[in-house]
Order: C-alpha cells, then sequence, then structure tokens
C-alpha cells in the first residue's frame, strides 16, 4: 500500500502530483528549498521538509537529504516528477536500500536508457530504426570531426546522458564543429554531470513525434497514442498536441508498435516516452526514451480519459493496467502551451521577477486546464526552469482546440515577469501551426520581434501612473493637465493627462491627444510594483517605468560595459583586467534555468574592470566587465 507519498519535486508538477494524490486518498509530503519556502506545492501538500538552499545540487539533487526526509515523515514511496532525479538510477536504487517505493521504472530500464549511445545499441538490436550519427567511445575533437566530416552536414552534436535541449547544439559546417563542441560538452558537464557527446544526422524539416507508453509489472506494456511535439525554440518544446495533424493511421500503428517493442527491449515498467524525429517522407528513427513522466502528459489525458499519475501510483504498488491495447480509446484533439519566464524578442532568454497579477482558470471547466505552481506575490528566480505554467485545452477537432486556447491564453495575463505568452499567440494565430505544417526549426529560423505599444496603451499606462500616485481623480472645475514622463524600455515619453472636473478625459502623449474612458481602462489589467507598471491589453503585455532624476553614469545599451541580461550563476569569465578583447568575443557564460547565456565583447578595447568573478550570482542588469580604449605606444 501507498499510504504516504513524498514528491520530490517543485512547481506545477509537484502540484499536479499532490491535486491526484489527495483524490485517491494519499497523505503527500513535499520538500523544498529555501528558494520555494513559501510556494505553492508547500502550501499545497499535508506534510513540509526543508531541504536546503537553493541550488538544485544542495537541495532538489540532494539524494541524501530526500531519503531522510521520505523516511523521517515515514513515507512509503517517493515520485520523482519530472526532470532533477527522475531518471537517476542510483536514486531508484537508493530508494530501495530504504525501503521505500520509487514511482517509475526499474533501476537498470532508466540506466539502459539513459546514456543515447547504448539505448541505439538496444534499439538497433530491437529492430527499431535509429537516426544516423556516431556514438562511439572515441571523444576526442580529432575522432569526432572526422565522424562529422563521414555523416555530414548540418548535424546535431548531443549530450548522450542529457534530454530538454541541455547540451545540444546545430552545426552547419565543419569551421563551427570545435566551438559547439566544448560549449555542448560544458553545459552537458553543468546539467548531468556527464560530458560525453554524440553525433547525429540533422533531419531537416521534421516532425518530432512521441509515443505515450504504460507497462505494469506483469508484463503488459501499451501505448496512448502519439503526441507531436514538433512546435520547438531551442530544441525544447513550447506547444504540443495530440493526436498529431501530421500522423494517419498507418503511421500511428507503426511507430506504436515500434515503441512496444522500444518499451519491452528493457523490460519497462510505468509511464515512458519514446521519441522519435521524422521526415517529410514519413520515415521515422529513434531519438531518445524518456524513463519517467513528460511534461506534456496532460495532452493525452485530455484525449483518454485517464489520469497518468494515478496510472503510476497504482502500478507502482502492483496493480496490472485497467486496460489492453485494444480497450484503448482516444477521442478529440488536445493541445498544451507551456507558458514560460523568458523574453522570446531577446532569444527566449530566461526572466526572473515578482508575480503581480496571475489568476487563471484552474477549475478545468470546459475542456480548459491550467497547470502550474504559482500564485499572486510569489518570485520566478534564476535556479530552476524557466516554465512556470502549463495551459492545456481539449476540443471535438483541432480547430477547436486552437481556438480555445486561444481565448485561454488571452484570459489569463501574468504580470510581472516577461513571459513568451504574447509569442504563443502569434504562433497559434500564424496560418502555419493553424494548417498543422509546424516542424522542429521553424521557430527559430523565423526570429520574434516584440510588439511596440501603441499610443493608446501609452495613454492608459500614463493615466493608471497618475491614479496611483495621488489616489483619485482631480475634483475641481474647469479641464486640469497633470504632466509625467514614462520609461518605456529606456526612452522618455513625455505625457499629460487631462480632466474635466473630476473625470479622465484622455491623455496627451507627445503632443497627440487620446481620449480615454472608464472602459479604456476596464478592458486593461493594470498591476504596480514601485516605479514600474505592467499593462495587458488582448494578450500583450507592456510595462513602463518612471524615470530617475537621479540616475547617471554608463547606459544599459553603452558598448564600454558588458552588462548580465538574466539573473543567474556566472558560470565562466574568460577574461582578465587588462586583457585585449574584439568586440564579438566570448567573455562570460551565464547560466540560468538550466541555460547556458553567453556575453560577449560589444567593442575593441582593453578590459579595465572585473565587477564579479567566476561563481557569483548575479543579477539581471549587473555590469561584469568595463571595457576602455586600446592602450597604444607613443
Amino acid at each position: 500500500m501507498i499510504r504516504k507519498l513524498l514528491i520530490a519535486n517543485r512547481g506545477e508538477i509537484a502540484c499536479r502530483i499532490i491535486r491526484t494524490a489527495r483524490r485517491m486518498g494519499i497523505a503527500t509530503v513535499a520538500v523544498y528549498s529555501d528558494a520555494d519556502a513559501q510556494a505553492l506545492h508547500v502550501r499545497m501538500a499535508d506534510e513540509t521538509v526543508r531541504l536546503g538552499p537553493p541550488p538544485a545540487v544542495e537541495s532538489y539533487l540532494n539524494v541524501d537529504a530526500i531519503i531522510e526526509a521520505a523516511l523521517a515523515a515515514k513515507a512509503d514511496a517517493i515520485h520523482p516528477g519530472y526532470g532533477f532525479l527522475s531518471e537517476n538510477a542510483g536514486f531508484v536504487e537508493a530508494c530501495g536500500a530504504a525501503g521505500l517505493i520509487f514511482v517509475g521504472p526499474p533501476a537498470d530500464a532508466i540506466r539502459a536508457m539513459g546514456d543515447k549511445a547504448n539505448a541505439k545499441a538496444l534499439m538497433r538490436a530491437a529492430g527499431v530504426a535509429v537516426v544516423p550519427g556516431y556514438d562511439g567511445g572515441d571523444q576526442s575533437p580529432e575522432r569526432l570531426a572526422q565522424e562529422a566530416e563521414r555523416i555530414g552536414f548540418p548535424l546535431l552534436v548531443k549530450a548522450a546522458a542529457g534530454g530538454g535541449g541541455r547540451g545540444m547544439r546545430r552545426v552547419d559546417a565543419v569551421d563551427d564543429l570545435l566551438a559547439a563542441l566544448e560549449s555542448a560538452r560544458r553545459e552537458a558537464e553543468n546539467a548531468f554531470g556527464d560530458g560525453k557527446l554524440l553525433l547525429e544526422k540533422l533531419v531537416e524539416d521534421a516532425r518530432h513525434i512521441e509515443i505515450q507508453v504504460f507497462g505494469d509489472r506483469h508484463g503488459t506494456i501499451i501505448h496512448l497514442g502519439e503526441r507531436d511535439c514538433s512546435t520547438q525554440r531551442r530544441h525544447q518544446k513550447i506547444i504540443e498536441e495530440a493526436p498529431s495533424p501530421f500522423v494517419d493511421e498507418s503511421l500511428r500503428t507503426a511507430m506504436g508498435e515500434a515503441a512496444v517493442a522500444a518499451a519491452r527491449a528493457v523490460g519497462y515498467v510505468g509511464a515512458g516516452t519514446v521519441e522519435f524525429i521524422v521526415g517529410q517522407d514519413r520515415r521515422f528513427f529513434f531519438l531518445e526514451m524518456n524513463t519517467r513522466l513528460q511534461v506534456e502528459h496532460p495532452v493525452t489525458e485530455m484525449i483518454s480519459g485517464l489520469d497518468l499519475v494515478e496510472w503510476q501510483l497504482r502500478v507502482a504498488r502492483g496493480e496490472a493496467l485497467p486496460y489492453s491495447q485494444e480497450e484503448v480509446r482516444l477521442s478529440g484533439h488536445a493541445i498544451e502551451a507551456r507558458l514560460c519566464a523568458e523574453d522570446p524578442a531577446n532569444g527566449f532568454m530566461p526572466q526572473t521577477g515578482k508575480v503581480l497579477h496571475w489568476r487563471p482558470d484552474t477549475k478545468g471547466g470546459n475542456g480548459i486546464r491550467v497547470d502550474h505552481g504559482l500564485a499572486e506575490g510569489d518570485e520566478v528566480t534564476p535556479y530552476y526552469d524557466p516554465m512556470i505554467a502549463k495551459v492545456i485545452v481539449h476540443g471535438e477537432t483541432r480547430a477547436d482546440a486552437v481556438a480555445k486556447l486561444e481565448r485561454a491564453l488571452v484570459s489569463a495575463p501574468l504580470l510581472g515577469v516577461v513571459t513568451n505568452r504574447a509569442f504563443l499567440l502569434d504562433l497559434l494565430r500564424g496560418e502555419t501551426f493553424r494548417s498543422g505544417g509546424m516542424t522542429t526549426g521553424l521557430v527559430d529560423q523565423c526570429g520574434y520581434q516584440a510588439d511596440e505599444p501603441d499610443g493608446t496603451n501609452v495613454a492608459i499606462a500614463a493615466a493608471s501612473m497618475v491614479g496611483a500616485a495621488k489616489g483619485d481623480w482631480f475634483s475641481s472645475a474647469g479641464l486640469r493637465r497633470c504632466p509625467l514622463t514614462l520609461l518605456d524600455k529606456g526612452t522618455s515619453v513625455r505625457c499629460a493627462v487631462l480632466f474635466e472636473r473630476n473625470a479622465l478625459v484622455g491623455v496627451d502623449v507627445e503632443g497627440v491627444f487620446h481620449p480615454l474612458g472608464p472602459n479604456d481602462l476596464g478592458n486593461a489589467v493594470i498591476a504596480r510594483d514601485g516605479d514600474a507598471l505592467w499593462i495587458d491589453r488582448d494578450g500583450r503585455v507592456f510595462r513602463f517605468g518612471e524615470p530617475d532624476p537621479l540616475a547617471r553614469g554608463i547606459g544599459k545599451g553603452d558598448d564600454r560595459v558588458v552588462r548580465t541580461p538574466v539573473s543567474g550563476l556566472l558560470r565562466n569569465l574568460s577574461v582578465t583586467v587588462g586583457q585585449q578583447v574584439k568586440q564579438g568575443q566570448v567573455v562570460a557564460v551565464i547560466e540560468a534555468m538550466k541555460m547556458e547565456t553567453q556575453l560577449s565583447a560589444g567593442r575593441d578595447g582593453r578590459i579595465a574592470e572585473a565587477g564579479v568573478r567566476a561563481g557569483d550570482q548575479v543579477r539581471a542588469g549587473d555590469i561584469v566587465l568595463r571595457i576602455e580604449d586600446e592602450v597604444t605606444s607613443p
């Protein structure tokens, strides 16, 4: 029996597991780092245990601390969620040694599929086609270069022990290979503790299709159809759907059989996902097997009517699967959008901040479901993954689901943190997505330009700023003006808010009058934090500020400084004071939310000052280096 369950995770997946466990009458134990002490998953659980400081290696990746927490709470089982320790065979064995049930597959299955090179060998033996490439033990740059020439460009460099796009680089020419190998190896070592790499031929204009599999301890393995995860940025999924608009019944049957064969080859138990890359010719190749619950599992739940976490818990306590393959019934269409704290217009760079407004519909009615682990007032920190919520919908047809997802995103603004919400809406409204034509590289090829606020947005911001500052509208007779200056992305905008008696009339923005009434303000969602004011109108979020008259010194756009655009860990500082640098030269690497961001010199010159050291935690906007003109000899 599983009477008490410890959840070795955080955020939305921890909240999601708690809900199912509660429905099944199972008590829950949440663990947390100091950064998550007031988090939603902590408030939802029946019991809580502190793990340690915010860095994951000292908290959510600390095997000993998690096992000790489970034993102290007298838990029967541990659910790992996804990420963190969910695919760590050593953690599975540690659970077993402590007499705890691990809600997931056996350690041998995780170990077999955890190394991509070994997994490919197993798949070849099982008769499952794999992507052409190199996965040998010789990891020297010379051997990898030879193999790259043999495979041909473009190709992918991938972390052998990785997943989620970490340690993955596209390489289009041999001259770019060495830098890609070094960067991928460094990121793989930081993310997975293993720098081994493999090379794969890049299948262009490809679809990323995965099959949900499930096995029990009685030898039954079935699949629950496919999910299309082709809408990606930086090799990471952002929109997933089921069924795939690309897959016909014949391809679905073939891929389902291949996925079950893959799972059977490693004696799989529990929920797992077999991922394939599919060319336009509909030939498919095995990519990897994720030996855990996937982020996108809700779309399968929506079309099947099943609770996959409940299945995981029942299988973990020895029950047989309730359905055979022939009894599985899938209906309608489901789509999931990942709401992430990132800036699409700035290379999808992770963002941090305080949640000022966030009121999604969490009741689950009308085919809309929002899985999240945030509440107003919570902080999005640089320590963990940038995904903060998932918006999932179900409709009778794909067109119904697309329309429903668009409405759900528009009606749930999150203010206080820059997110990818407007970008998701643009994708959903685009002809390529509506026609089902998304491929894995399309988002990265197109780029993204952020919206600029129009005069009405600026006018609403000005009126709101005055209202917040004065407490109420002017009540004197006649037309009155209240001048103020707003900052929009560092640019000053002169405004004058106009009132007649006690009523708002409109706003003059740089000499252009914009009439405003109560409905204009009512149609906007507004949140303020100090000098910053956030406005949402029709799914677009804009941030304004008030200029600081005392602010002096070097501006953010000055090429004499290198600033960090994101809060995180300064992983590497590759230059020293006095060293000459060239414009565009990589001088530092920031690690934030499991991703690396390279910082480059904005001009030729000499390093005059280093404001931080490798290993420091930095905040967005901090000065890392100052560059001065090169000193020439007389």
